[in-house]
């Protein structure tokens, strides 16, 4: 996917991680979003002939972080200067440069700009990275879903999804795992008369089905069949009461019971 002169590009780690390399038409330097693998990350290199400049960290779990020292030891070898940034809160060893809300992270060689955003939740310390064309989420916001809540509550999660919905609506949303199919199979259970969200799992179900990639998603399509970022819409709502059986008096305590709901779908 191509942003003015900027490439991104999946790399494929783990199980379904997926680790964003963003690169340049104009040199051969690169930047990597949450490198879990090292491994990975320098064959990628290598095949491509490219220079690691920059690592963006989302938050803090180790198949975001794991491979930043052994990419900074390979990157020492070949003399390359490399600049680590990430959550200011967060206890990442390996940060240069640490962020927070509105801060910005200027990649120069790359001709490219973000702008930080905090979304805790899925951890308290997570953030995002954003320009008009794309966000780099990590585990906040899914295609059809939303990260788990290991640290942050659940109304701080709502709200973070929030900022997120609130973006142009043609941001492309890179998120850092294919957790799409199984996704579509909770909101279908949630919402299961919303032909957007029946028509969008037909087309996951068949790039799945050829090994294809899900993500980028962007926030239009998300608005439409995901169903932590539609808390407000009456089918929502209604499924919400329906599974926890009682009144939910806002769209975070709606957020809430789905959020519950989903743990232990």
């Amino acid at each position: 996917m191509t942003n003015s002169h900027q490439i991104v590009t999946a790399i494929n780690a783990f199980n379904d991680n997926y680790i964003w390399a963003i690169s340049s038409q104009n040199n051969d330097k690169i930047a990597l979003v949450d490198p879990g693998d090292a491994v990975v990350c320098i064959k990628y290199l290598q095949e491509n002939n490219l220079a690691l400049s920059a690592i963006l960290i989302t938050h803090h779990h180790s198949d975001h972080v794991g491979g930043i020292e052994k990419l900074l030891e390979y990157s020492k070898d070949k003399a390359w200067p490399v600049t680590v940034y990430g959550p200011a809160t967060e206890k990442i060893a390996q940060l240069d440069i640490t962020l927070k809300e509105n801060d910005t992270v200027d990649l120069t060689e790359l001709d490219c700009r973000f702008t930080v955003l905090d979304l805790p939740g899925h951890t308290k310390g997570h953030i995002a990275y954003y320009n008009d064309n794309m966000v780099f989420c990590g585990d906040t916001l899914f295609s059809g879903g939303c990260g788990r809540l290991f640290e942050g509550t659940p109304q701080q999660m709502h709200h973070s999804l929030t900022k997120l919905a609130s973006l142009a609506t043609d941001t492309l949303i890179y998120c850092a795992h294919e957790y799409t199919q199984a996704n579509l199979a909770f909101a279908l259970a949630v919402e299961p008369n919303n032909t957007d969200l029946h028509n969008y799992a037909e087309q996951v179900k068949m790039k799945r089905q050829q090994n294809q990639a899900t993500i980028p998603t962007n926030i239009a399509l998300e608005l439409q069949i995901n169903p932590f970022l539609r808390c407000h819409e009456e089918s929502i709502k209604l499924a919400a009461q329906t599974y926890s059986n009682q009144n939910q008096p806002n769209d975070s305590e709606v957020f809430s019971a789905i959020r519950a709901w989903k743990d232990n779908f």
